[in-house]
Order: C-alpha cells, then sequence, then structure tokens
C-alpha cells in the first residue's frame, strides 16, 4: 500500500509540474494565434489544431480557447470541428485518471467521485457537470476515477460542452481579430448552463435527501 501511495504521489506532483512549467512557458495568445495563421493551409491547421487539443490540459487552458480559434478561423460553421475538439481534448486526463490504482490516497476522491456520479448516473452527471461553469479537466480525472465508461462519457462531454463552445465558435467568429479573453460565453450564458445543470440534477438530489 504504501509503494502505490508513493507512485500515486509521485505521479500527481509531476503532473503538476508539467502543468505549471507549460503554463509559463506558453501563452495561450501566442499559440492560438500560431495556430490561427495557418486558416489558409488546411494540413497544417488541421495537424496543429489537434496537437493542441491534445495537449490543452497540460497548459490547464479553457476549451473555450481553443474553440474561439475555431470560430475565428472557420466561422459559424465551425462549430462541429469545435465540439469535436472538446471531446478529443477531454480524453487525455479521462484516460490518465483511470490508471491510477484506486487502492492508493486517491481511492478517497475516486470514492466521492462514485457517490456523486451512483446518484445522478453516468450520463447525467457528466452532462450536468459539464454544463456548470466547472474546471473541464476536473470533471474529466473525475469521471476517469470513477470508471465511468468512455462513450457514455464522450456523448454526455459532446453534450454539456455544447452550448459553452457554440458560445466561444460565435465569439471568435465574430472577432476583428484574434482575442481568448471572454470567449466563454459571458455571465447570461454560465447563468443558464448553472440553472440547466441544477435542473437536471434535482431529481438525484431529492433521491438522496430523502435517503
Amino acid at each position: 500500500m504504501h509503494s502505490i501511495a508513493r507512485r500515486q504521489l509521485a505521479g500527481v506532483v509531476t503532473l503538476a509540474l508539467v502543468t505549471a512549467v507549460t503554463t509559463v512557458i506558453l501563452s495561450p495568445q501566442a499559440v492560438t494565434q500560431t495556430v490561427a495563421a495557418l486558416a489558409d493551409r488546411p494540413m497544417l491547421f488541421a495537424g496543429l489544431l489537434t496537437v493542441a487539443y491534445l495537449l490543452r490540459f497540460l497548459a490547464a487552458w479553457p476549451i473555450s480557447v481553443l474553440s474561439a480559434v475555431v470560430g475565428f478561423t472557420l466561422g459559424v460553421r465551425g462549430v462541429p470541428v469545435a465540439l469535436a475538439g472538446a471531446v478529443v481534448t477531454c480524453l487525455p486526463p479521462y484516460l490518465l485518471a483511470g490508471q491510477f490504482d484506486r487502492r492508493g490516497p486517491l481511492g478517497t476522491l475516486a470514492d466521492h467521485g462514485d457517490r456523486y456520479f451512483d446518484a445522478a448516473g453516468g450520463f447525467r452527471g457528466v452532462v450536468a457537470a459539464r454544463l456548470a461553469p466547472l474546471p473541464a479537466d476536473a470533471v474529466s480525472y473525475a469521471a476517469g476515477l470513477s470508471k465511468v465508461t468512455l462513450p457514455l462519457y464522450a456523448l454526455a462531454t459532446a453534450l454539456g460542452e455544447l452550448p459553452w463552445v457554440t458560445a466561444a465558435v460565435l465569439v471568435g467568429g465574430s472577432a476583428e481579430t484574434l482575442r481568448i479573453e471572454g470567449a466563454s460565453g459571458g455571465s447570461a450564458l454560465a447563468v443558464g448552463a448553472t440553472a440547466l445543470a441544477t435542473l437536471l440534477l434535482a431529481e438525484p438530489a431529492y433521491r438522496v435527501l430523502r435517503a
């Protein structure tokens, strides 16, 4: 058990250090402008955008940063691309969390996640968590630790991220110059999405309170 705890601690510390270094070294504005500059070279644009989506979690950037790039480059027709990217970018932390041994210290976090997903249901739980203005990667790690199945996780992520992605694409598409500030969609969207997440969780929360 001690060796498992040491391995988990080492893994968490390593991930935290990589995230901190990546955040300091890479500027989201610089990266997104580099990606957008390749708009007239579709193959390079698609390749670099894919890499950016896959590695985004290492810099802990919000997904809306890349959604805005897609909107700025492709306009409204980029919504399906950005939505697919949102699902892809949520896979690495989910898959990484699934590799952790639940017998170690992270087992406690997994137990909390299990109680949430048992009460809300895997699909409803992920959709509600994505709709709420929570850090995307925190939701991914929780779902991975709790062993939410991959197909269900991917579909629920797409549904929950749809309003956020659409708003960011529209913001990016309406901008004359690429700016990532305010690309999340504003306070009105946050209030509306949170209200919808609350409605989704009202029934399971009521069942838990009754029990």
